[in-house]
C-alpha cells in the first residue's frame, strides 16, 4: 500500500481577512493553492504506482536490447563457440607422418643402380595413444566448453541485474529531480510573500534570506541530480551499447514487488541455479579427469609405421626387387620421477583447490543472501514506515503549518522548515522505493535467476 496525501480543507480558510496589503493576502492564498495542488498530484501519484504501470522506458525491452546487443555477452558467444570446437579435436588421434627417403645411396657416384640395397622409400606413420587417454582428452574438453557455457549465463546474469539497478536508479533520480522541480517553485513564492511583506514591515529580513538560502541549495542539489543522471544514463546506453548521448526518457513509474521466499530457499536456489558454482563444480569435474589423465601418462603411447621401397635394376643386370617394411615403435617413460610423477602432483594439488574454492563460493554466497536479505527487509520496513507514518505525519505537520500562517500563529520560518521537512521525506521515500528493487535484483544475482518467475511456479 502506497502513500497517498490527503489535505485538510477546512484547515485552509480562503475568506477574506483584514491585512495591511492586500498583495500580501492575494500571495499567501496563491502559495495554499498551489500547495494543495501539489499535495494532491503528488499524493496521486504515489497512489498510482500500486498498479502495475506500463513505463515509457520498459525495463523488459531494456533486458531484451541488451541481451541482443551487448558486445561482452557477444564476446562470451564467441568463447563458448571456440570451446565446442575443441571437443572433437581433443578425441582425435595425431596426426600420421608420411616421408619420403632415398636409401643407400653410394656417395662416390650417386647411383640408384650401383648397389643393391640403394632404393627409394616412402613410408606413413600414425602414432596411437595408450587405450583411454584420447577418451579423458576429450571429456576435459568437454568439461572446458561447460566452463565457458556457465561463465556465459554468469555474464548475463550479472548483465540483466546491471541493467535492472540503473534503472531503479534513473527512476529514483528522476522522482528525486520532480520533488527539487516543485520545491524550487514554492520556494520561489515564499521568497516573493516574504519580500512583500518585509516592505510593508510585517516581516523580517532573515526570512527572506532563509528562503534564498534554501532555494540556492536546491539548485545546487538539482545540478548534482542532473549530473547524477547523465552518468546514469550513459551507463545504461553503454549496456545497451548504443550511443553514450540517447535520451533514456523519464521514468516516472515503477511496479513495487514483493517477495515470500525465505533466505534458506534462496540458498537452495542458488545452489541449484547460479551460474557461477556451476562453472566452479565442472572446474572440480575436469581437474579430476586431468588428474585421471595425468595417471595414464605413466603408460607408454604406441607408434605404427609402413614403408615400400623401390630399387632399380643394377647396371651388371641383376634385377631390383621391391620390398616393404613394417614398424611398431613405443615409448618409454624413463623420466617419470621429473615428468609424469610432478604431472600427477600438479593436477591432484589443482582438484584440491577447486573444490576447496566451490566451498568458498558456497560460503560466500550464504553471507551474500542473508546480507541482502537484511537490506531487503531494511528497506521494505523503510517504504512502509515512510509510507504509513512519517510522510502523513510530515503532511499533516505542513497542513497545520498552512493553517497557522494564515492567521498569523506561525512565523515564517517554521512554515518553510515543515515544508522542507516533507519534501526531504518525499526524497527519501523515493530512494527507499529505489533500494527496495535494488536489494531484491541482488538476490536475483546471487541466487542466478528471476525470483518472481520462481516465486510464482510454486
Amino acid at each position: 500500500m502506497l502513500f497517498y496525501k490527503r489535505v485538510n480543507l477546512r484547515r485552509l480558510p480562503f475568506r477574506e481577512k483584514r491585512t495591511p496589503n492586500l498583495e500580501v493576502e492575494m500571495t499567501v492564498k496563491k502559495i495554499v493553492l498551489f500547495l494543495l495542488i501539489g499535495n494532491l498530484l503528488g499524493g496521486s501519484a504515489l497512489f498510482a504506482q500500486e498498479k502495475k504501470i506500463d513505463s515509457q522506458y520498459e525495463l523488459q525491452q531494456l533486458i531484451q536490447l541488451a541481451l541482443k546487443n551487448n558486445p561482452g555477452l557477444h564476446s562470451r558467444t564467441l568463447l563458448v563457440e571456440s570451446a565446442r570446437a575443441r571437443i572433437p579435436q581433443a578425441g582425435a588421434l595425431p596426426d600420421p607422418l608420411l616421408s619420403f627417403s632415398f636409401m643407400n645411396l653410394p656417395i662416390n657416384s650417386f647411383s640408384f643402380d650401383q648397389e643393391p640395397m640403394t632404393g627409394k622409400q616412402v613410408a606413413l606413420m600414425q602414432k596411437i595413444p595408450f587405450p583411454g587417454k584420447l577418451g579423458l582428452k576429450q571429456s576435459i574438453a568437454e568439461a572446458s566448453f561447460g566452463v565457458e557455457k556457465f561463465r556465459q549465463k554468469e555474464y548475463e546474469n550479472q548483465l540483466v541485474g546491471a541493467i535492472k539497478k540503473t534503472y531503479f536508479g534513473l527512476f529514483a533520480v528522476d522522482q528525486l529531480l520532480r520533488v527539487t522541480d516543485k520545491n524550487l517553485q514554492l520556494l520561489q513564492e515564499f521568497i516573493r510573500i516574504a519580500e512583500t511583506r518585509y516592505s510593508v514591515g510585517k516581516g523580517l529580513q532573515q526570512d527572506i534570506l532563509k528562503a534564498q538560502v534554501e532555494h540556492s541549495k536546491l539548485l545546487d542539489q538539482q545540478i548534482t541530480l542532473r549530473q547524477r543522471r547523465r552518468s546514469l544514463q550513459a551507463k545504461l546506453n553503454t549496456l545497451l551499447n548504443r550511443s553514450i548521448q540517447t535520451t533514456v526518457p523519464e521514468i516516472s513509474s515503477i511496479h513495487l514487488d514483493s517477495l515470500s521466499l525465505k533466505p534458506r530457499e534462496l540458498e537452495k536456489i542458488a545452489f541449484e541455479s547460479r551460474p557461477f558454482l556451476q562453472v566452479l563444480q565442472t572446474r572440480i569435474r575436469k581437474s579430476r579427469r586431468a588428474f585421471r589423465l595425468a595417471q595414464k601418462d605413466f603408460l607408454p603411447d604406441f607408434s605404427l609405421g609402413v614403408a615400400y621401397t623401390q630399387r632399380n635394376r643394377l647396371a651388371n643386370g641383376m634385377p631390383g626387387i621391391d620390398y616393404v617394411s613394417a614398424v611398431f615403435s613405443v615409448s618409454l617413460p624413463v623420466y617419470f620421477t621429473k615428468k609424469q610423477s610432478q604431472k600427477v602432483s600438479e593436477m591432484r594439488s589443482r582438484t584440491a583447490e577447486a573444490e576447496e574454492s566451490y566451498q568458498n563460493s558456497l560460503n560466500t554466497i550464504r553471507f551474500q543472501i542473508e546480507d541482502a536479505w537484511a537490506r531487503f527487509q531494511k528497506n521494505k520496513q523503510q517504504v512502509e514506515l515512510l509510507n504509513t507514518g512519517i510522510l502523513p505525519q510530515a503532511s499533516q505537520s505542513l497542513d497545520a503549518a498552512l493553517a497557522g500562517y494564515q492567521v498569523g500563529k506561525i512565523d515564517f520560518l517554521t512554515l518553510l522548515n515543515n515544508q522542507r521537512t516533507l519534501f526531504m521525506y518525499e526524497s527519501e521515500y523515493y530512494q527507499a522505493l529505489a533500494a527496495y528493487e535494488k536489494s531484491l535484483v541482488d538476490l536475483e544475482v546471487i541466487v542466478g535467476k528471476s525470483l518472481l518467475d520462481e516465486q510464482s511456479e510454486r
